[in-house]
């Protein structure tokens, strides 16, 4: 079992400083690279060593991987943690970790191609007994083949893009008259985001929860679960607030969802930590939509409820460790994130700037994840997510009262934030009774 010594932190903003803590209070010597543009932040400090690699646009800077290897050689590195975003599902980065024979902190590049492509994704989870939606066999070739197959699966259908995320390269189709538009579009939409036009397309299932499960698995063929995490208040495809547990669950759903979760880690052979994201439709049936393999932004609900550090376990995972049994985690109680985000809280549209009043609200079971801080100049740059407020409580109901309370201590000026939303959805009747599904905020 080969010790992590020295670990680049590949990332930026909240992540950067989550992993920097954690990389720390192992006591290992925490590394972390920055652009130009973050010059000034604040968490640079917090590290054992900062790095620049580059100028503003991500590109020069944190998706430059020469730039991050020649950090990664000058500060003697072992490992690197990749965060999500940048370059945490890169496969060429991942190789040429290996290459220069530095611990990626993630799964293996194999595993990472398999699970990155949905269409390849989806025959391997049918193979490993998971339940799919209805769609294609593997990729879509033309417009004509897309016809045929969505007269045969039944309107409405959904073209995505195999390389996709986000919502980008993705349509909803209600009929055989929008099929040619909407193929071509989202062909189009994939090129430009992700440099793959290619396609493929499922039945559209109708007001489905999305609902996903963490799971880790070691080097030595254990795999464990910390519950499941429900995503579905999203906008565009973005999603805004998250919980563990899944309240619309029953306990036998639940039971069957996180232990087909845990059997597909396993059948595929995962390594690391990683994420299974299912939509579960009004009769309670799920199907695997998608596998994230990288750590998810959310992840915090799941710690919360579980009382595991999950970037701690993601490391000692990649240093050799086994994994504790499943009876050793215990669930308990309920968590709610709140994404805070440097946007008009009625447009979503972005907001950057200096700001110039930041008081964040505290007490028992109130987490914050942030970078930020007062004089803080929020860069349009990048991602618009400035902080994540995280809270427990013993139950769903009481978690919503101490977000209320929590938001309404959060007080932010110099820029406009999503705050306002949040304070309006912990109001909202359909969120207090938990009567909603991923299209409710369209």
């Amino acid at each position: 079992m080969k010790k992590i010594k020295k670990i680049l932190v590949a990332n930026r903003g909240e992540i950067a400083l989550r992993a920097i803590r954690t990389i720390k209070e192992m006591g290992k010597t925490a590394v972390v690279v920055y652009s130009t543009a973050d010059k000034d932040a604040e968490y640079l400090k917090f590290a054992d060593l900062a790095i620049c690699i580059g100028g503003v646009k991500s590109n020069e800077s944190y998706l430059n991987i020469p730039s991050i290897m020649a950090a990664v050689e000058i500060s003697g590195c072992d490992a690197v943690f990749p965060g999500y975003g940048f370059l945490s599902e890169n496969q060429n980065f991942v190789e040429i970790c290996k290459y220069h024979n530095v611990t990626f902190i993630g799964p293996s590049v194999e595993l990472m191609a398999t699970m990155s492509d949905k269409s390849k994704a989806k025959e391997v989870m049918k193979k490993a007994g998971v339940p799919v939606i209805l769609g294609s066999e593997g990729a879509i070739k033309d417009v004509e083949q897309a016809k045929e197959l969505a007269s045969k699966i039944g309107y409405p259908v959904i073209v995505k893009a195999s390389a996709g995320g986000g919502g980008r390269g993705m349509r909803i189709v209600e009929s055989e008259k929008y099929i040619e538009n909407a193929f071509l579009s989202a062909g189009s939409e994939a090129v430009n985001a992700f440099g793959d036009g290619t396609l493929y397309m499922e039945k559209y299932i109708k007001n489905p929860r999305h609902i996903e499960v963490q799971v880790i698995a070691d080097k030595h063929g254990n795999a464990i679960h910390l519950g499941e995490r429900d995503c579905s208040l999203q906008r565009r495809h973005q999603k805004l607030i998250e919980e563990s547990p899944a309240t619309i669950l029953d306990d036998k759903t639940r039971e069957k969802l996180l232990k087909t979760a845990v059997k597909a880690t396993k059948a595929i052979g995962y390594e690391n930590a990683g994420t299974f994201e299912f939509l579960v439709d009004s009769d309670k049936n799920f199907y695997f939509m998608e596998m994230n393999t990288r750590l998810q932004v959310e992840h915090t609900v799941s710690e919360m409820v579980s009382g595991v550090d999950i970037i701690e376990l993601m490391i000692r995972v990649a240093e050799g460790e086994k994994l504790p049994p499943q009876s050793d985690i215990e669930l308990k109680g309920h968590a709610i994130e709140c994404r805070i985000t440097a946007e008009d809280p009625e447009k979503f549209i972005p907001s950057p700037g200096k700001i110039t009043k930041w008081i964040t609200p505290g007490g028992r079971n109130v987490r914050i994840d942030s970078h930020a801080y007062c004089n803080y100049v929020v860069s349009p740059h990048y991602d618009s997510m400035i902080g994540k407020l995280i809270i427990w409580g013993e139950d769903r109901q009481r978690a919503i009262a101490k977000m209320k309370e929590s938001l309404n201590e959060f007080k932010v000026e110099g820029i406009k934030t999503t705050i306002a939303f949040h304070k309006k959805m912990m109001k909202n009747v359909d969120f207090v009774r938990n009567d909603f599904d991923t299209n409710y905020l369209g």
